[in-house]
C-alpha cells in the first residue's frame, strides 16, 4: 500500500475521521526549498501565524500549505524547532505555567527541539503526498487516538507508549518530538492549538512517524478486514470502539419486574 490517497482513504474510511491527516515534511536546505517553490503547488500564509493555524489549511481545508519559518510567528514552534534561541520573552510569556521563573525557565529548556532548524515545513493532506512524509499528524477523537496508537505500538514493537507533552508547546514540539526520536506521540490540546487551531470538539493531537505511517495503515487494513470492523474492544464493531465489552457477564440490565431478556420465550 504505497499510494498515499489510498492509504489516507483507509484512515479516514475505518477511523471516521473529521479531519484530514496531515504530512509534514520539514525542509533544511535551499535546494529542497527551492523544488518545492519551482513546482509551484501550494499556498502560503499571507501574514505570520503560528505553526497550528497554518496547519488548518491542510486539516480543514485540504491545502498544501508552504510555512516557511520567516512566517512562522509563534515564539514556542521557533524554539521546537531550532530557530530561535530560548530567550527571557518565551519565559515571560510562560510564566503562568511554572511556579517561578526558575522553573519556567527549566521547563522550556527541556522541551523537545531540533538541533538543526528547518527552512521551511510543507503541510500536506496524506492523499497528496508524494513520498513519506516526516510525521503525520492526525487531530482526532479518543478512541480514534487509542487505535492509532494501539496500531503503532503493534507495528513498531514500543510497550508501554510513553507520549511526550510540553507546556503550550502541542502541535510543535509533539511534532518534533517525534521527528528527533522517530517515535508516535500524543498530545492533548495547548492553550495555542485549542484557540487558534479549531479543536473545539476536545480533539487530541496524534504523531505518527513518516515511516511507520505504511506499517501502521497495512495493519489497520488487514484487521478490519478480518473483523469488519476496526474496533479492538468488540469485533465486527463498525465504528471504532464499543462501549462495552461484548463478553463481560457483569453489565447487564432488566426492566423492573420483568424478566432478562435472554429467558424471553
Amino acid at each position: 500500500m504505497d499510494d498515499y490517497a489510498r492509504m489516507h482513504d483507509v484512515l479516514m474510511r475505518s477511523l471516521r475521521l473529521m479531519h484530514e491527516p496531515v504530512g509534514m515534511t520539514f525542509l533544511f536546505d535551499d535546494e529542497s526549498l527551492g523544488e518545492v517553490q519551482r513546482r509551484g503547488r501550494y499556498c502560503e500564509p499571507v501574514r505570520p501565524l503560528t505553526f497550528c493555524q497554518a496547519e488548518l489549511g491542510a486539516r480543514m481545508e485540504g491545502r498544501t500549505v508552504l510555512l516557511e519559518m520567516k512566517k512562522l510567528w509563534c515564539l514556542d514552534a521557533r524554539c521546537s524547532f531550532g530557530v530561535d534561541e530560548v530567550s527571557e520573552t518565551v519565559v515571560n510569556d510562560l510564566l503562568r505555567f511554572g511556579t517561578d521563573r526558575e522553573q519556567v525557565r527549566a521547563f522550556v529548556e527541556s522541551k523537545p527541539r531540533m538541533e538543526r532548524a528547518p527552512l521551511a515545513v510543507l503541510m500536506q493532506p496524506l492523499r497528496c503526498c508524494e513520498t513519506a512524509p516526516d510525521v503525520v499528524h492526525f487531530c482526532c477523537d479518543n478512541m480514534q487516538a487509542y487505535h492509532l496508537v494501539d496500531d503503532w505500538m503493534a507495528v513498531s514493537g514500543v510497550h508501554p507508549f510513553r507520549p511526550s507533552l510540553s507546556i503550550n508547546s502541542a502541535v510543535c514540539g509533539g511534532t518534533a518530538f517525534s521527528f528527533i526520536h522517530g517515535q508516535a506521540n500524543m498530545t492533548l490540546a495547548c492553550a495555542g492549538s485549542y484557540n487558534s487551531g479549531k479543536m473545539e470538539r476536545g480533539e487530541i493531537n496524534v504523531m505518527i512517524p513518516g515511516f511507520h505511517i505504511h506499517a501502521l495503515v497495512q495493519r489497520m487494513a488487514s484487521r478490519v478486514e478480518k473483523t469488519g470492523g476496526v474496533s479492538l474492544t468488540r469485533s465486527g464493531h463498525p465504528f471504532p470502539g464499543a462501549d462495552i465489552c461484548q463478553n463481560c457477564p457483569l453489565i447487564v440490565f432488566r426492566e423492573a419486574g420483568g424478566r432478562h431478556p435472554s429467558e424471553a420465550s
